[in-house]
């Protein structure tokens, strides 16, 4: 699998990235490949309080190329059957994140004042990463970026585990829920396939 499609498809999962961030999501150096994909306009480094690597129109309009030239039967067949094991796992961890963020059924917001009550959705984490890892299989066997997933969301527990609330869900935080969204776009992406009502989110 070429450098080129990992920084692409990288960035066209998470949109905006460092080069630390996309290291992290491929298990490669995409340095080199990052300054090239620049120098033709397909991606573009933005600078400032938030700053990053994110694909431009043309980078944008060349990811589905790249997709179907590095995307074999055996990989889709591999991720067909993950996305398959994702879903329900994915409603399991919908419900977790609204437990984590609301109390009582969602009528009163939580303020983690309640160590009790924090400590039992965090264990219901932990199983739910359970379950995700497991359902990685397929695809990890076929295609290794989707191996880096479980090393993530590993990081992210453990985390949340040690008492940073926001590596469960707060965006743009490298937490639980930024790793488990772009899992999500990962499998929707290699499937060419539109979220519907049973992606939920």
């Amino acid at each position: 699998m070429s450098d080129r499609f990992l920084a692409v498809h990288a960035l066209r999962i998470k949109g905006l990235a460092s080069a630390e961030d996309l290291t992290a999501i491929s298990g490669t150096d995409l340095g080199p490949v990052l300054d090239q994909l620049v120098a033709e306009d397909l991606v573009k480094l933005r600078t400032g309080r938030i700053g990053g690597y994110t694909l431009t129109k043309e980078g944008r309009a060349a990811h589905p190329g790249l997709l179907a030239e590095t995307v074999t039967d055996v990989e889709r067949a591999g991720v067909d059957e993950t996305y398959t094991a994702f879903l329900p796992v994915n409603a399991r961890f919908k419900e977790i994140c609204t437990r984590w963020q609301c109390k009582d059924g969602g009528q009163e917001s939580n303020d983690h004042s309640d160590a009790d009550y924090d400590a039992k959705v965090i264990d219901d984490l932990a199983s739910t990463h359970d379950a995700v890892v497991a359902a990685l299989g397929p695809a990890a066997a076929v295609a290794p970026r989707f191996g880096r997933y479980a090393d993530r969301f590993a990081s992210a527990l453990e985390r949340v585990r040690g008492g940073e609330q926001a590596a469960f869900a707060r965006p743009m935080s490298h937490s639980y829920h930024d790793v488990w969204m772009e899992l999500h776009e990962d499998l929707l992406l290699t499937l060419g396939r539109e979220r519907d009502a049973a992606d939920g989110h």
